[in-house]
């Protein structure tokens, strides 16, 4: 029987070799071009993405091997050494490290996917492999949309991660909300996605949260559960926009883009 973790490491596979495909094939001049992400090329992505994948890898060692967490200063050298690479090195070393890592979740026995706990050291407590993989998933579909769009305007988040990062965007709104442009009048909106379909309010206010569909919402966002994923972290711009989006009511899709205006 597959489990969470299963579903994670599956998906994470997916999205690699789907992102390596088109990396590989990248000139100088690609990787200069801007991505998804405000401010960054396509090789800084590929850097962010590759570094990334360093620390988890070190972060997943030292869970099965037991030993201590990594200490302040490992993720700045690892940081401080890819921002000093060429692009074309952002580009190799991304293939690299993250291959490494995908093979080391994928070489977790069914026990192990099940019983180990993972120190991240930006959470209150280690968590399982699920949680582990399904935040690096998050950070990779995102990234990895920002680097597909520099050269597909119609790109998606890769459909095998969509269903597995619905459930995090609840527990983000305080990272990735801009409650502030709502702050000055309240209201709740009906979300309805589809593919996969969910259905449940956002209140915007002095603060942003999800909560149970209203009955009387103040307006209703339509959308596919990709766009709602990208809309949340700031990735929803009017040339970015899949047909069948569609914000009625008293919130409009640009309030909403504001709101989630990105990081």
């Amino acid at each position: 029987m597959s489990t969470p973790a299963d579903h994670v490491i599956t998906a994470l596979r997916a999205g690699h070799e789907e992102l390596a495909a088109l990396v590989r094939d990248l000139k100088e001049d690609d990787l200069l071009r801007p991505s998804g992400a405000s401010e960054w090329q396509v090789s800084q992505v590929l850097s962010h993405l590759g570094s990334g994948a360093e620390i988890g890898l070190a972060t997943l060692e030292a869970a099965r091997t037991g030993a201590p967490a990594l200490d302040g200063d490992f993720n700045p050298g690892v940081w401080a050494r890819w921002d000093a690479m060429a692009p074309a090195e952002h580009a190799a070393g991304f293939l690299a490290a993250n291959e490494r890592l995908v093979e080391a979740y994928e070489s977790l026995d069914a026990e192990t996917r099940a019983s180990l706990r993972i120190d991240l050291g930006f959470l209150p407590a280690p968590v399982d492999v699920a949680t582990a993989g399904r935040l690096r998933l998050n950070e990779f579909a995102l990234h990895q949309w920002d680097v597909e769009v520099a050269f597909n305007p119609f790109a998606a988040v890769t459909p095998e991660a969509v269903p597995l990062l619905l459930d995090l965007v609840g527990g983000m709104l305080g990272w990735i909300s801009r409650p502030q442009e709502q702050a000055d009048r309240q209201a709740t909106v009906l979300v309805r996605l589809h593919a996969p379909e969910r259905t449940f309010g956002l209140r915007l206010g002095e603060k942003v949260e999800l909560v149970d569909a209203p009955e009387q919402p103040d307006g209703e966002l339509v959308a596919p559960a990709e766009a709602w994923l990208r809309l949340a972290f700031g990735r929803l711009g009017p040339a970015h926009t899949p047909e069948g989006v569609r914000a009625t009511g008293a919130v409009s899709l640009d309030d909403l883009r504001r709101v989630f205006a990105g990081f």
